[in-house]
């Protein structure tokens, strides 16, 4: 009795045992492949991919190999910084892939399957594609959760049609315009603080490391706009916001994730439970922000008409359950935090880096402020007088675009171009790579060029879609007028009341922490003009 107790119970581990292999074999490579099958039929080609981890190992040897060679970056000639294509650095694997396979192949991460794309064509179907078809990659939304959980960023289909149609106005042009007085008194905040350091330096001549500095003043900016007479407490989650993006940043989340990451997530490893911390403490603050909003307003007297009322009365038209509607206003103030704040200061940053590197821009710009502003602070009505400077600002982005891709997932069986994509594909185009083609650039798309968007751009390169600093088609960046706004405030700010060059200290290293920054901040030398 004992020895057929034993046969059975073996017989249903090794069915078991020999089910879960079955199981992973069709998960892990049936179905991937009948998909990399349908692509191989239209022409498109790939890295060959290994069972359960697709890619990633091949991944992870190319970026050991880059990261073994190029320790530090030396230049001989400050101009090559500028001319410095760093997505030989940061994502060695998808240039090795494109020079191997063209500007179309597809790869792996575990089961999933990715389209790069970097065909100046099938990048302009894409930007003409329907949100409903494309949208944003539901597994890295996933994975962004504890950052962006699903806000507008995110989201896709009918909530982010109706995220957007509440925010999309408050970054209306009108309303922006509206903001420049907030963000000069931000910006003289730091100028200030600047100007004290340069009187008491040795020689009138100071040392300073920019990046906090822009990022306070950012921060400061989106809170007032967003909270009103609550930004303070706006600019504590940024702080937490910011710990959250470097904690999650130190994974490596984004192209070495696998079929585990997803129950990975769920276990509480020390990094886990950091971001569940952050994450708790982020959502507290913005609903407690929240709640001393309700309580001001509840005579009706003080109802504030800023970014966070049209959220909360979004919220109510939407007729939400209470933990519906604290998700809804949690997810979207997160994600307007990050994208209203973060990028904005790094972009302001990668400007000064190149001013700091061509004075005679510098020099340009300067002329061009004293003529607009005539010793003023800058207001509404200057800004769009400053055409030198909106083409150093739109030159530093097509170089240092802070966002690094444009991705989408293919929600439904769709076309672009002659391709058919099958459902559940995911689509991804390296912005940088984009930005630095010769073939819609010229061949001087490497250097620092701020004339080349004297006109529109429809007249600067060969596809307009192939400038995507905000983004292509449907989910172009709805905050780009505030971020262009913003960046002119700040520079003008700054360059009429200093002149700069880079310091010995910088050592040029952009890394890739959800956008791409430099990793080691941008030291200049000021002297007080």
């Amino acid at each position: 009795m004992e020895l057929l107790l034993v046969k059975v119970l073996w017989s249903l581990c090794v069915m078991i045992i020999c089910s879960l292999f079955g199981y992973l074999y069709i998960i892990g490579w049936v179905k991937p492949e009948r998909v990399r099958e349908k692509l191989r039929k239209q022409g498109i080609r790939g890295p060959p991919p290994c069972f359960l981890s697709g890619n990633v190992p091949e991944m992870k040897k190319i970026q050991s190999s880059v990261a073994s060679n190029s320790i530090s970056m030396e230049f001989s000639d400050l101009g090559d910084i500028a001319a410095h294509d760093y997505t030989s650095t940061l994502f060695p694997y998808f240039e090795h892939w494109r020079k191997q396979y063209g500007p179309i192949y597809m790869y792996s991460t575990g089961s999933r399957q990715h389209l790069y794309v970097n065909h100046p064509d099938l990048v302009k179907e894409i930007s003409q594609s329907s949100y409903w078809d494309l949208g944003k990659p539901l597994y890295v939304g996933k994975q962004l959760g504890p950052m962006l959980g699903n806000g507008i960023l995110r989201s896709n289909g009918h909530v982010w049609a109706h995220q957007r149609k509440i925010i999309a106005p408050e970054f209306s042009m009108d309303k922006v315009k509206g903001m420049v007085g907030l963000m000069v008194e931000s910006g003289l905040e730091f100028i200030n603080k600047w100007e004290k350091r340069v009187m008491e330096s040795e020689g009138g001549i100071a040392e300073l490391k920019v990046d906090d500095d822009l990022r306070n003043f950012s921060a400061d900016v989106i809170s007032r706009a967003c909270f009103g007479s609550s930004y303070s407490q706006g600019k504590q989650i940024f702080s937490k916001l910011r710990t959250l993006q470097h904690t999650m940043s130190e994974q490596g989340f984004l192209f070495k994730a696998t079929n585990l990451r997803s129950w990975i997530r769920n276990l509480p490893t020390k990094s886990n439970r950091e971001i569940w911390r952050l994450e708790r403490e982020i959502e507290s603050l913005i609903l407690k922000t929240v709640k001393d909003r309700e309580i001001k307003s509840m005579d009706g007297s003080n109802i504030e008409n800023d970014l966070l009322q049209m959220i909360l009365e979004g919220a109510k038209s939407n007729q939400l359950d209470s933990d519906s509607s604290n998700r809804f206003i949690v997810d979207n103030c997160k994600n307007i935090y990050f994208a209203g704040h973060e990028t904005t200061a790094v972009a302001a940053t990668w400007c000064l880096m190149l001013l700091a590197l061509y004075p005679e821009w510098q020099d340009r710009v300067r002329v061009e402020i004293a003529q607009v502003c005539k010793g003023r602070f800058p207001d509404a009505d200057m800004l769009p007088k400053m055409k030198t400077m909106k083409m150093v600002i739109q030159e530093t982005l097509r170089l240092y675009s802070p966002a690094a891709f444009v991705s989408r997932e293919a929600l439904e069986d769709t076309k672009i171009g002659g391709l058919a994509i099958p459902k559940g594909i995911h689509l991804w185009t390296l912005i940088p790579t984009l930005h630095r083609n010769p073939d819609i650039w010229g061949p001087d798309a490497n250097e620092f060029k701020p004339a080349r968007f004297a006109n529109s751009i429809s007249d600067t390169c060969k596809l307009p879609q192939g400038y995507a600093p905000f983004g292509v088609g449907p989910r172009l960046c709805l905050g780009r007028n505030f971020a262009m706004v913003e960046l002119k405030v700040v520079l003008s700010l700054i360059v009429s009341n200093f002149s700069f060059s880079i310091s010995p200290r910088y050592h040029h290293s952009p890394a890739y922490r959800m956008i791409v920054q430099p990793k080691n901040g941008v030291y200049l030398i000021l002297n007080k003009i």
